[in-house]
């Protein structure tokens, strides 16, 4: 194997690796913030801000993965 097809295959694990927790986060997240919203409806609207900003920090994660991935892939 050169070093160019490891490069890609370690971009493709570090991506799919690296949007598994995010993806877990996310879930959680929603799942917390439907249930909160169904046991106190009145608070909707500031456990609906607090939700997305929940998942944008999560999602970050994931960013930062896609980014080694595109390091990996594109570089060497």
């Amino acid at each position: 194997m050169d070093v160019h097809a490891a490069a890609r295959l370690a971009a493709g694990i570090a991506i799919g690796i690296g949007a598994i927790g995010p993806g877990i986060g996310i879930g959680l997240v929603g799942r917390g913030a439907m249930e909160s919203i169904g046991r106190n409806p009145e608070a909707a609207g500031s456990i609906q801000t607090n939700m997305i900003l929940g998942m944008a920090l999560a999602e970050a994660v994931a960013i930062y993965a896609l980014i080694i991935a595109f390091v990996l892939a594109f570089t060497g």
